[in-house]
């Protein structure tokens, strides 16, 4: 896998002055492209088209460097419309213009090529199993947050703090299937992992049963599930566990994540310093 992903950042440095296809990406990847935007954010720690856009500046800055080109030359061969749109983007990244960057001879960021290697972990096993489950419903309450990848969320913190006590005892009381009892479920609303994203946030519970006109319904599509347990400080072990599960149980194992909600069942200790934890991640067999 790690290999193909190689293959992929090579197949992005010989085009950043060309339209790069992210399904031709996932085709030399051997995934799907919803697979492999998921993979690189976890890997990577920012989106595929965010790191396409810092190679990008970074070769465009040292030819704005080089002086042999009109910065208008540049902007074009490096996919912006216009002069002042290739300058936003080059002082976002640089923290100058190109044309004071020229002037002075500024320094300048540069984003590294990525190329992915082994390390060798996963000394600790991953308990999992794979599950398959018919069409269902997530019923409950529903808000848009951004993501957080340390610490509590706070955004998740009010949001089910701002659920009244008999709508949560109405919601738990149709839980009808595993995962048992009242969850959290989330889904991003697009493919990025970067810190910020925005998400879709359940605090619900998973029911074949028809939803109460108040409560908000997410209709989740029969397929096959990975289940992944662990226990450990409350929450940073749920947060290494969906870092683990994309960066070491995904890369070796014959399965790649698909489209559909992220949900958690999260058991705390009486005191609310650690948890028992099940993650349930949609998944697809792939090719071995």
């Amino acid at each position: 896998m790690l290999d193909r992903l190689n293959q992929a950042m090579e197949h992005i440095e010989g085009r950043l002055d060309e339209h790069i296809d992210a399904a031709e990406l996932a085709r030399i990847a051997l995934t799907s492209e919803y697979h492999l935007r998921r993979l690189f954010s976890a890997l990577a720690g920012m989106p595929l088209s965010e790191y396409i856009r810092r190679r990008r500046l970074t070769v465009a800055g040292a030819e704005v460097l080089a002086g042999e080109r009109t910065l208008l030359d540049i902007a074009v061969r490096y996919g912006y419309g216009s002069a002042e749109a290739f300058a936003r983007a080059f002082r976002a990244m640089h923290g100058i213009g190109p044309g004071e960057a020229r002037r002075t001879g500024a320094a300048l960021r540069a984003q590294p090529l990525i190329s992915f290697r082994l390390v060798v972990e996963g000394s600790t096993a991953m308990t999992y199993r794979i599950v398959e489950k018919e069409e269902f419903r997530v019923v409950g309450k529903k808000a848009r947050v951004p993501l957080v990848h340390e610490g509590m969320n706070p955004a998740i913190v009010a949001f089910v703090r701002s659920i009244e006590a008999e709508t949560v005892q109405r919601v738990t009381q149709l839980s009808d299937q595993e995962p048992e009892g009242l969850l959290s479920v989330s889904e991003l609303v697009s493919d990025s992992r970067e810190e910020g994203a925005e998400l879709d946030y359940y605090h619900a519970v998973v029911t074949s049963a028809e939803a109460p006109e108040d409560l908000d319904v997410r209709v989740v599509a029969a397929g096959t599930w990975a289940v992944f347990e662990n226990t450990g400080p409350f929450p940073h072990a749920l947060q290494y566990l969906w870092r683990d599960v994309f960066t070491q149980w995904f890369p070796s194992n014959p399965y790649a994540s698909r489209p559909g909600p992220e949900i958690l069942r999260t058991q705390l200790s009486p005191d609310a310093t650690e948890a028992d934890a099940q993650l349930w991640i949609p998944v697809e067999r792939t090719a071995v």
